[in-house]
């Protein structure tokens, strides 16, 4: 269980670099039309989601009585239904400012290594206790780390969608 995490994380977070340094600092930064995000903002979106795992993981649990990935399944059909749009909880959303490429890189290298190092360290099966995802319930650290890759999933598209627009062909 924890190989295959742990080459996911390592997968998903290469697609997430790979899409970042795609764009210039300037299209990084290029409204694609009104009422989106720019690329810079999806970034900072994804690193104010995905941070703070090793604190979480520091939080309270309970032994589990369901299987650890029950509710994998369940985020997939949420997150990958691409008609359906989403809106951010205010602490998820990003500011409207000029951002760095360097410093988004070097956020998501640092989320990428603590979520590799929550993986290998923690018994994945346990219930976090502290928090719960309206509609879903707690979830495992399992749940918890491939809600994160599954998010950085659905706003792949998303970035792909914008570089189509912004960037200079």
């Amino acid at each position: 269980m924890k190989t295959a995490l742990q080459e996911n994380i390592v997968t998903t977070f290469k697609k997430l670099n790979t899409s970042l340094s795609s764009f210039s600092e300037s299209e990084l930064n290029t409204v694609p039309f009104e009422g989106s995000w720019t690329a810079a903002q999806v970034i900072r979106h994804l690193i104010l989601g995905c941070s703070g795992y090793p604190e979480m993981f520091e939080g309270e649990t309970e032994k589990t009585t369901r299987k650890p990935d029950e509710k994998i399944k369940d985020i997939e059909a949420l997150f990958y239904n691409f008609e359906l749009k989403m809106q951010a909880a205010d602490f998820l959303t990003p500011e409207n400012i000029e951002y760095n490429k360097n410093s988004l890189t070097l956020a998501l290298l640092k989320i990428e290594e603590e979520l590799l190092n929550v993986s290998e360290t923690y018994d994945l099966t346990l219930t976090y206790q502290d928090f719960e995802l309206p509609g879903f319930g707690k979830f495992t650290f399992y749940e918890w780390i491939n809600f994160a890759l599954i998010h950085i999933t659905r706003h792949l598209r998303q970035l792909d969608t914008i570089s189509k627009i912004v960037i200079k062909q």
